[in-house]
């Protein structure tokens, strides 16, 4: 699931695609551009898929509840951007905190309101990634996770 309007699709994408490739998976793109397609989505829109990854974006995020709960009705094992999805009952979650990089935001605003320029300011990137497990959507989903997948994360939901 992809949002093709967004800027950060493409990099992501790219990232995602690449990935896919090395592991032999065929990749079929769901692209979703507004909140109205998000609730117009069924479980039938994931049909023979093995499994969905959504990428970042702050309109599917805003929405994660009902993608989250689109995953759960077609039964298809997702995974998502940040750790909210899995709070929500996602499957899996990697990707940065997101309340982290809000208080890094702050910062930044901050300094450009202090006079900063914030073409002078310089780009950072999340230093941590989350790795979620949402264990009891995993029993939903009748899957059996392998141990040594389990304790690679940061947290395991039950």
């Amino acid at each position: 699931m992809l949002d093709p309007t967004s800027v950060v699709t493409a990099p992501q994408l790219r990232a995602t695609e690449g990935a896919a490739a090395t592991l032999g998976i065929r990749l079929a793109k769901l692209p979703i551009s507004t909140p109205e397609e998000v609730d117009a989505l069924r479980p039938a829109a994931l049909a023979g898929s093995d499994g969905l990854v959504v990428l970042p974006g702050a309109m599917f995020y805003n929405h994660r509840a009902t993608i989250v709960a689109l995953a759960a009705a077609a039964r298809v094992p997702a995974i998502y951007p940040s750790r909210e999805y899995a709070d929500d009952g996602g499957l899996i979650a990697y990707g940065p905190n997101v309340p982290h990089a809000y208080r890094r935001a702050a910062g930044y605003v901050d300094r450009i309101l202090r006079g900063a320029k914030p073409g002078d300011l310089p780009i950072e990137e999340a230093s941590k990634l989350e790795f979620i497990v949402n264990f009891h959507t995993a029993l939903q989903l009748g899957l059996r996770l392998p141990i040594d997948f389990v304790v690679e994360a940061d947290e395991v939901i039950e």
